[in-house]
């Protein structure tokens, strides 16, 4: 993964955890909202981290045939 894609993930990451933290003390559901949004940002950011491993694996042993 690239350090530029990482650091979105991250950031868009912190972003949604902070914003989870500052709407606890206003309303259940945005907390609701942005954990799930702040989950699948996690989540996505390990996901596109796995694919292109995958792919990087994948051409470098066709590269050695």
């Amino acid at each position: 993964m690239s350090k530029s894609l990482s650091i979105f993930f991250a950031s868009l990451s912190i972003l949604f955890m902070s914003a989870t933290a500052i709407s606890i003390s206003h309303n259940g559901w945005l907390v609701l909202l942005f954990s799930l949004l702040s989950l699948f940002s996690v989540g996505a950011g390990f996901i596109v981290k796995a694919r292109l491993r995958r792919k990087n694996e994948k051409v470098t042993s066709e590269d050695t045939k």
